[in-house]
């Protein structure tokens, strides 16, 4: 039992010291730039699940027609979505491009490719961001020290009503028979 005790401490030991001499930090640069991946550090994000016929957005959105900035209940093609998302406060193209329509924008005006979402849901929730850019929130998959993969904000939640819904408990296990223990 010692020898294991002192193996475990041993890697425990050597884990630590690896972790406290790795002094580069990850690379963001193709996640914040759209560039292509540079390094083992870069972290893959995979394209955002779009309903099936709904991008990309110009195969139904005529950009050289004029646009309805007015917030209204939709009648064609997206009339089934509820926006549930700070409804009182926020519209489609608080989000969505109205010239560019392939594209999300920051509050900035700045255009982001919809790969890129995470931006614009960080504006509001930076929490969540620096926390998903932890890797503490949400899904990520890959190597501690290097390539990683990540899914967007919107492969968890629907971006016009991201609150989950609530779920039943589910009833506690039974106590194993033969003991109070």
């Amino acid at each position: 039992m010692r020898t294991l005790s002192a193996l475990v401490l041993t890697l425990a030991g050597s884990l630590a010291a690896a972790c406290g001499s790795h002094t580069q930090a990850p690379r963001w640069s193709s996640i914040d730039s759209g560039a292509a991946p540079a390094s083992t550090q870069d972290i893959e994000v995979p394209p955002p699940p779009f309903s099936e016929g709904v991008f990309p957005c110009t195969d139904c959105h005529d950009p050289e027609l004029p646009f309805n900035p007015k917030p209204r209940k939709l009648q064609m093609a997206h009339q089934d979505i509820v926006l549930q998302h700070d409804a009182e406060h926020r519209w489609c193209l608080d989000c969505h491009s109205a010239t560019e329509r392939d594209k999300l924008h920051l509050a900035s005006g700045e255009l982001v490719d919809f790969t890129e979402s995470y931006k614009l849901c960080g504006q509001c929730h930076g929490d969540k961001y620096r926390d998903w850019r932890a890797g503490v929130h949400g899904r990520r998959s890959g190597m501690w020290d290097g390539h990683k993969s990540y899914l967007l904000c919107v492969n968890c939640h629907n971006a016009h009503s991201p609150a989950f819904k609530p779920l039943q408990p589910k009833p506690p296990p039974p106590r194993p028979h033969g003991g109070d223990q």
